[in-house]
């Protein structure tokens, strides 16, 4: 892999990490709610699912489940039915009455370990395995054939890592602006509303689009 190549890899996967999906919804919905310390767990099980699945894919079970269309199905249903849980969740998510400032309302809410955040992000980057046949399909691309592969492979994960922690950090840094405005009951109650909204409008999207 030249560096022309690797170039291309980074603005590819640079520009696809930034637009919004689960991982970023829920990242900037945990930093609304937790801040941006406590939500580096979620981040880091974010991170974890997607290199899993990018080793996964290298290994070409991504080609698996691509031709065992049973297999895929399952597993879509499975990651549709857990963000449709997530946004039932938000939607019904209890809110504090007001408080006189920001620190007594994030200390007013339920207090959720790093191991549980951290669970909660890696089952939501997991829960797409349509992300397995997209790095299948991305990888090879770049990828030179006549030089060994696994440097190569290390060099294209370590890339996509520092890309996809950047957005991260982008929208969990946004989460925290807004959750420094939600000082009103009503307002909290709208955010929660929406976040669960449109965690349900991406596991009805994912249960409805075909392989």
């Amino acid at each position: 892999m030249n560096l022309h190549t690797w170039w291309l890899f980074l603005v590819t996967v640079f520009v696809v990490c930034a637009i919004p999906g689960p991982n970023m919804l829920l990242i900037m919905s945990h930093g609304a709610q937790y801040g941006l310390r406590r939500t580096s767990a979620t981040m880091a099980g974010c991170l974890s699912a997607l290199v899993l699945m990018l080793a996964v894919s290298a290994a070409g079970l991504g080609v698996f489940l691509q031709a065992w269309p049973t297999m895929f199905n399952a597993l879509r249903f499975i990651g549709a039915a857990y963000l449709v849980y997530l946004g039932i969740k938000a939607w019904g998510a209890p809110v504090p009455e007001a408080a006189a400032d920001v620190a007594e309302r994030m200390a007013a809410r339920p207090v959720r370990s790093p191991l549980a955040l951290y669970r909660n992000g890696f089952f939501v980057g997991g829960s797409n395995p349509k992300a397995i046949l997209f790095a299948a399909a991305l990888l090879p691309q770049f990828i030179d054939a006549t030089r060994p592969v696994l440097p190569q492979f290390g060099v294209l994960v370590a890339t996509f890592a520092v890309c996809e922690v950047s957005w991260y950090l982008v929208y969990a840094g946004f989460g925290t602006r807004i959750g420094a405005t939600l000082k009103s009951r009503r307002v909290a109650k709208a955010f929660n509303r929406v976040t669960g909204g449109v965690f349900v409008g991406f596991g009805a999207m994912m249960a409805l689009i075909r392989q």
